[in-house]
C-alpha cells in the first residue's frame, strides 16, 4: 500500500473481519514489541487507585485479549466493546475456550506486577467479561473506572477527524480521574486481513498528543520501536497512558522510546 486511504469508517465491511486470521498474524506468539509494552500497561495499572468493584472497559479488542487480562486484579467487571459481528462471535468462543498461546502473554504480565501472581486468567475471564456489540462513537460518557483501547482509533477510518472522534469518545466513556491505556500504530498506511484491505490513518505523536490535551491528564508517551515489526507499511507504535480529565489544561509527558525507564517530560 502507499498511502493512507482518505475514507471513512462506514464505508468498511467490519464483518468481513477475518479474526482468527489476525489472532494467528500478530498474537499467536508474544513479541518483542509486546513485551515491551506489557510492563508499561500493567505497572500503570498498578500505581492508580481504583474503586473497590471498579468496572472496566477495552474498546475494539478484535482477536487480542491481553488488554483485558490486564486489567483482570483491578476490576470486578471487564466490558469487551466490539463493532465486528465476526469479532464479536470470535470474542464469545475465545473466552470459553482460552487458547495455551495467551499463557506467554499471562507470564509476561506475571513477571511485570505481582498481582497478577495468583489469578488463572483461563477461569476467571468467563466470569467478568461481558461482551457488547457497539460502535465507539456510541460510547456512553462516564460509565466505566479504568479502559484500554488498543490501535483502534487510527485503523478504523483514513480520517484524521475520525480518529480524534473516536479517541476523545473512548477516553470520556470513563468517569473523571479513571486512567486509561492506549496505544496507536505510527505512520500506519493501511492493512490487510485475510483477503480485505482496510483504512488507516498515519498518526504522529503529535497527533495523539493534541487529540488528548483535552480530554486527558497525566499524559504520558512511550514510542515503542523494534527492528522486528508486525507487518509492513507503518513506522512504529506509542503506548500512551493518562487519565480522563474534564479541563484542558493538563500537562503531557513524552516517554521514552523502546521500552526503557528514561522518560523526558514536558509541559503542554
Amino acid at each position: 500500500m502507499t498511502g493512507a486511504l482518505a475514507v471513512n469508517n462506514a464505508e468498511y465491511q467490519w464483518d468481513l473481519f477475518d479474526s482468527e486470521s489476525y489472532q494467528q498474524s500478530n498474537y499467536a506468539t508474544l513479541h518483542e514489541l509486546d513485551q515491551i509494552m506489557i510492563p508499561l500497561l500493567a505497572q500503570f495499572f498498578d500505581k492508580r487507585e481504583l474503586p473497590e468493584h471498579a468496572r472496566a472497559i477495552d474498546v475494539g479488542p478484535g482477536a487480542n485479549l491481553y488488554p483485558a487480562m490486564a486489567m483482570l486484579p483491578f476490576a470486578e467487571t471487564i466490558t469487551l466493546w466490539e463493532y465486528s459481528s465476526a469479532n464479536v462471535d470470535w470474542l464469545r468462543q475465545e473466552i470459553s475456550g482460552y487458547r495455551p498461546s495467551w499463557d506467554d502473554f499471562w507470564q509476561a504480565l506475571v513477571r511485570s506486577c505481582d498481582r497478577y501472581r495468583d489469578i488463572r486468567p483461563a477461569e476467571l475471564l468467563p466470569r467478568v467479561v461481558e461482551i457488547e456489540k457497539g460502535s465507539i462513537f456510541d460510547l456512553e460518557e462516564g460509565r466505566w473506572d479504568l479502559g484500554t483501547m488498543f490501535f483502534v482509533a487510527e485503523s478504523i477510518t483514513g480520517m484524521l477527524e475520525e480518529c480524534a472522534a473516536a479517541t476523545v469518545k473512548f477516553v470520556r466513556s470513563l468517569r473523571p480521574g479513571a486512567p486509561f491505556v492506549a496505544t496507536f500504530m505510527e505512520g500506519s498506511r493501511g492493512y490487510v486481513v485475510g483477503d480485505q484491505t482496510f483504512p488507516a490513518v498515519e498518526v504522529t505523536a503529535q497527533d495523539v498528543l493534541g487529540i488528548l490535551r483535552g480530554v486527558a491528564s497525566d499524559v504520558t508517551l512511550y514510542p515503542v520501536q523494534s527492528p522486528q515489526l508486525f507487518r509492513h507499511g507503518y513506522d512504529g507504535m506509542m503506548l500512551v497512558t493518562g487519565v480522563r480529565s474534564g479541563t484542558a489544561d493538563q500537562r503531557v509527558r513524552h516517554g521514552s522510546g523502546s521500552g526503557t525507564n528514561q522518560r523526558k517530560e514536558w509541559s503542554a
